[in-house]
Parts: structure tokens; sequence; C-alpha cells
């Protein structure tokens, strides 16, 4: 049977595979509700439980959510039931990143172009939601310290640190952070010196040729990290970065700013990019192809070569007429 259009192949798929695993939810309800199954980590045991798995569909990002409420890992619940994270997206097709299209249902207005920035541009072609962020109903605990990103100068020494928070709720959690200071004795709680995030990799970066990611959080560097990627970012996420974050970054040959797939993402990758033309040979503003952040890119099954270029911030992708994007060889010189 052919899905509806209100629910997305892959909220489809997903339910499909779990009915076939664990069988058919006690509770179904529409597709853009919590619909709890068994979760097949914890509860494929053939005993009595009450449903923990949430599945929803998002169609504002066309994606199917997977959530169990006792903190399973969604790999792991994917992984049970013979899926990838990348089913949960549905599958479009290849869409030309410089146009991006306007719903039948919804006429076209008419933008006075001349009056906007290239950001403003960029969030109107996107057109994303006014409300991006899911209800995750009352908080059930105390908030969580999780992380902690540590932030050190070129010499080693301790400068401060961000504490990523997440807070439990009915549905998931809800992540926060705080700074800390370190002043040589003890820490303070309270914000610390502008400086970009792994500095060392930074600055061998700039004596080796490679090129620099510039992300949005400290996550994401560590998924391009993963990746074998030089990456960076700067305390406390979009909004945040400063001309002295940039300056050391200066006399890079490369730099790729990866930007959120949201209005504040665009926004900070925007302000990124102007502290930067100028003072490094090229700057490229990219985005997931599939997802919000890197993270997601990469969880997806994408690899670094398939990062999207932003329509009217990724200002050399205007220049060369869809030059596809290719970083430079990530092997570290000796």
């Amino acid at each position: 049977m052919e899905p509806q259009p209100q629910q997305g192949l892959s909220y489809q798929v997903v339910t499909d595979a779990l009915t076939r695993t664990v069988g058919p939810p006690p509770h179904p309800r529409a597709p853009q509700q919590w619909t709890n199954y068994l979760c097949p980590v914890h509860e494929s045991d053939g005993g009595h439980h009450n449903p923990s798995l949430g599945v929803r569909y998002d169609p504002q990002q066309s994606k199917t959510m997977v959530r169990c409420w006792a903190r399973c890992n969604d790999e792991d619940v994917l992984d049970r039931i013979g899926l990838r994270v990348r089913d949960l997206w549905d599958r479009l097709p290849e869409r030309d990143p410089n146009r991006r299209t306007t719903p039948p249902d919804r006429p076209q207005r008419p933008v006075q172009q001349q009056s906007l920035t290239p950001v403003e541009r960029a969030i109107a072609a996107a057109r994303f939601p006014i409300l991006s962020k899911p209800d995750l109903g009352v908080q059930t605990g105390p908030p969580v310290n999780v992380d902690t990103y540590v932030y050190r100068w070129h010499t080693g020494q301790v400068e401060g640190c961000v504490v990523r928070v997440h807070t439990p709720h009915e549905h998931g959690h809800a992540k926060s952070f705080f700074q800390r200071h370190w002043t040589g004795t003890e820490w303070e709680n309270t914000g610390f010196a502008a400086l970009p995030w792994r500095l060392n990799d930074i600055r061998d970066a700039l004596d080796t040729g490679r090129e620099i990611y510039v992300c949005e959080g400290e996550k994401d560097v560590q998924a391009a990290n993963r990746a074998g990627l030089i990456a960076t970012c700067n305390a406390m996420g979009a909004g945040s970065w400063t001309d002295e974050h940039a300056r050391w970054l200066r006399g890079a040959g490369r730099v790729i700013v990866v930007a959120d797939r949201d209005r504040p993402g665009y926004r900070h990758a925007a302000k990124v990019t102007d502290t930067l033309h100028g003072h490094v040979g090229e700057v490229r503003v990219m985005e997931a192809r599939d997802g919000k952040d890197l993270t997601d890119h990469f969880a997806a099954g994408h690899r670094i070569e398939e990062l999207e270029p932003v329509p009217y911030l990724d200002r050399p992708q205007q220049q060369q007429q869809r030059q596809r994007f290719r970083p430079v060889s990530r092997t570290r010189s000796r």
C-alpha cells in the first residue's frame, strides 16, 4: 500500500519493520503523534511491558522520529529491526542546491531581493518552520552533566570548559550548556576568553595546509574528528563567534563552515564567513545532505564530500556554476 502523503515513506518503512519485529502498537495514533511500540532492545523478551518506544513523523523535516523513553540507543533500536539511520528520512529526488521549490499549495509571493542580505535570502529560500523544536513534554528528572569540553591555549594551558547538560523529559531530553573558567587554582562558573576549541589542531592545519571545518558545536567537531578531519567551534554555539575566534584561523588555505539547517545556524555561518573573508584563502559554506547538522549527515551514511552548498551563503558556489564540493587531501603531512 502506498503511504499517505501526510506520513511520508520513512514512517511506513519504520512502522512496518517494528510491526514485523515486535508486533503492532496497542494504541495506534496519527503519524504526527507519538505512537508507542515495544522497544526491540529491552522489551523483546516476550514478557509483559508497557510499550516505551515512541515513533512520530515530522513533516517539517520529512523524517520519522524514533525515541526510546527508557533511553536505549537509537542506532541499537534500528539495528534490531534491520534498518539504518538513513531510513529515518524520506528518500527524496536529487535537488538543485541553488533552487528551492515552492509547495503547490503555497502561492509564490514576490520578494524584494535587492533589500535582503545574503543570510536573509538563504533563510527565505530554505523556508524554515517558525517552530522547529519538538515538544518533549514535562520534565521527569533533574539535570545531568553528560559531557565536558575543555578549551586550551596553544601552550596547553587550560582556559575554561563548556559543560553539556541533559534534562530528562517525558519524550526525550532538553539540552543546555554552561561555561566554567579555570583560574589556575579553581573553577569558576563564568565565561572565558574567546578562543576556538581544539586550538592546537588549528595550528597544525595552518602548518600543514589542511582545510579547517568550522562547526556550530563541540559534538559536530567530534564527529568531524572521527572522520579524520580538523574542525573547531566556539563556546556556546550559534551567535557567539567573534573576530577574536576568527583571528586564530587567519592564513588558512581553506575553511569550510558547516551550517546547522535552521535560522540561528544560517546566521551563525554568515557571521563566521564574514569574519574570515579576506583573511583565508577560500571560504565555503556547506550543510548536511540529510538532517540538521554534521552529526546527522554522517549518521545518515553520507561522506564529507556529500555536504551541500548553502544557497546565497556559499559565495564561491555562485561564481563556479555548481562546481561539486571536493575537500582536499586529508593526509597529514609529516
